[in-house]
């Protein structure tokens, strides 16, 4: 390094865009130091990449998830994906959206009980979501679905599980509507972001669109008290007039923060 002149380094050159980067959780006006990120930014890159590959990689800690479930006081089952391990969960979707011979059969077994709605808790891409989400939405939600007077099934717990897996629990359960609460897609801003599914008529072999969704549910983007009134209201709708997905189209008071089907406006969905 002797005898090379090399220019001092007194911090980092701000952006013009910092200002603006207040409202929002996007990397935005970050600034330089010299030729590079400041450091700063580097290590937030490098935390926020870690939780996201640790929302994929982890498994939902299953008693502590019952024990948030328990005071709705429905009866629950646990299923899993034809995925046997979440290395083959993530390689191959396809075993995700269909059930294991066991869960198969389990289900089979029960008593045929049909029932309006089908509540299912899906670990999906995000177990910190499923853990820190779920019992909130369905906390809001199963109250508002009983005093309709609809039936409710059982409670569904599944491993490993895509989106289109609830169709064929729903199906083989005698359920009119499923809603499926699944992690989302963790992205560099949202590692515990939840999603709401919600299909009528649910059977073997229908597409993302004969569902709608409710997304990003999580305190920093739709709370999930206000996804369960968003939910309430795509329910009754959806009851009422037989259909879901792209001909169900949200109007509630919150509709704005749904889509009207599990391909548009939702940048993290899991499918």
């Amino acid at each position: 390094m002797s005898g090379v002149d090399r220019p001092a380094t007194t911090g980092v050159t701000p952006d013009a865009w910092r200002p603006r980067a207040d409202v929002t959780p996007a990397r935005l006006g970050l600034g330089r130091a010299g030729s590079g990120q400041p450091t700063r930014a580097v290590l937030d890159f490098a935390l926020d990449h870690a939780r996201a590959r640790d929302a994929v990689l982890a498994a939902p800690d299953e008693a502590a998830l019952a024990a948030s479930l328990a005071p709705l006081e429905l009866d629950s089952v646990t299923v899993e994906s034809a995925a046997p391990d979440r290395a083959t969960y993530l390689r191959r979707p396809d075993f995700g959206r269909r059930l294991s011979r066991n869960a198969r059969t389990l289900l089979a077994a029960r008593p045929r009980q049909p029932c309006d709605v089908l509540l299912i808790v899906a670990d999906g891409l995000s177990a910190a979501a499923v853990m820190a989400q779920a019992p909130r939405v369905l906390a809001a939600l199963v109250p508002q679905l009983q005093d309709r007077g609809m039936t409710l099934g059982p409670l569904i717990i599944a491993r490993q599980a895509r989106v289109a897996l609830g169709d064929e629990i729903g199906s083989i359960m005698g359920a009119r509507l499923v809603v499926m609460l699944v992690g989302e897609r963790p992205g560099l801003s949202a590692a515990d972001s939840l999603g709401a599914y919600l299909t009528f008529g649910p059977k073997p072999g229908l597409t993302d669109a004969g569902r709608n969704c409710v997304s990003n549910i999580r305190d920093a983007g739709l709370t999930p008290e206000a996804a369960a009134t968003t939910l309430f209201w795509l329910i009754e709708r959806s009851m009422a007039l037989g259909i879901s997905g792209i001909t169900l189209k949200d109007e509630s008071p919150t509709g704005f923060c749904s889509s009207s089907n599990a391909i548009a406006n939702s940048p993290a969905l899991e499918t």
